[in-house]
């Protein structure tokens, strides 16, 4: 690579950044790794919210790395940073699933997501315990791709509600607010197969966009929580809505996944029971 990457509308730039942010996630996965299952001193950002000396080692490894490569923002869940008003943003989870990291829990990850506006560019999601990785482009002009472990991956073809496979999740403030989602889980688990809660959002969305869940949603995610999985999903041929079933807005953090075919009966099923205020 050649000076810094300043477009990534064409395939030729979008496949060089691909590549370049695989690296980087695969790199900065070690530096969390090697705190796994260490006991790692915690801090807390509020009561249930978590933070490591391994989220930030990493976010600032990424930031270094990303924008020394690309002239694109960079905005990185520890450390922040200003999106582009127009024009593509990196948008970065140093260590998705922080709570099972600091438990010895193998659902966690690094996340990056290039997005412009609402649509996510390409994404790679990096789950070192897991020994799992997740590639997704959805750019104009070239047909979406996803991959897992480097072999293609695609959405599930389940078109039963009734038969799917869900993931969700739980916001920070559940213990305080009423929009906790606790209702909306009780109710979609009585009508699909199975519902699933493992911890990161960025790897429930590569599970949808590999074809392992058929749907998820959830609500108040922060943009990091969601630009590198979105993409697998994208990529991997499936849909992301807002809850009403319109266009996804990564500044509110509500979200609806899934493989296309059950997309709508989703979102039917979350109307019906409105969250609380």
């Amino acid at each position: 690579m050649t000076g810094k990457v300043a477009r990534a509308d064409t395939p030729e730039a979008g496949d060089e950044l691909l590549a370049m942010a695989l690296t980087a996630a695969r790199e900065a996965s070690e530096i969390v790794y090697a705190g796994w299952r260490k006991r790692p001193a915690i801090e807390h950002k509020g009561v249930v919210d978590l933070v490591t000396i391994y989220d930030r080692e990493s976010e600032r490894f990424l930031r270094d790395r990303l924008t020394s490569k690309t002239s694109f923002p960079f905005v990185g869940e520890e450390l922040g940073g200003v999106r582009a008003p127009e024009g593509p943003t990196w948008y970065v989870d140093p260590l998705d699933g922080t709570t099972n990291f600091v438990h010895g829990h193998p659902f966690f990850c690094v996340s990056i997501g290039l997005v412009q506006g609402s649509d996510p560019m390409l994404g790679v999601v990096v789950a070192p315990a897991l020994r799992t990785e997740w590639t997704g482009i959805h750019l104009p002009g070239r047909e979406p791709a996803a991959t897992r472990d480097g072999v293609p991956c695609s959405v599930s073809d389940v078109s039963r509600f009734a038969d799917a496979l869900l993931a969700t999740g739980f916001p920070y403030d559940r213990r305080t607010s009423a929009d906790n989602n606790f209702e909306a889980f009780v109710a979609i688990k009585k009508q699909a197969q199975a519902v699933r809660r493992c911890g990161s959002a960025a790897i429930d969305l590569c599970f949808v966009g590999d074809g392992t869940y058929d749907g998820y949603w959830e609500r108040k995610l922060k943009p990091w929580d969601l630009a590198g999985g979105a993409a697998v999903v994208l990529g991997g041929g499936g849909r992301i809505s807002a809850y009403e079933g319109g266009a996804t807005d990564f500044t509110t953090g509500h979200i609806v996944a899934t493989n296309g075919k059950i997309h709508g009966a989703l979102v039917e099923a979350l109307a019906a029971v409105p969250p609380r205020r």
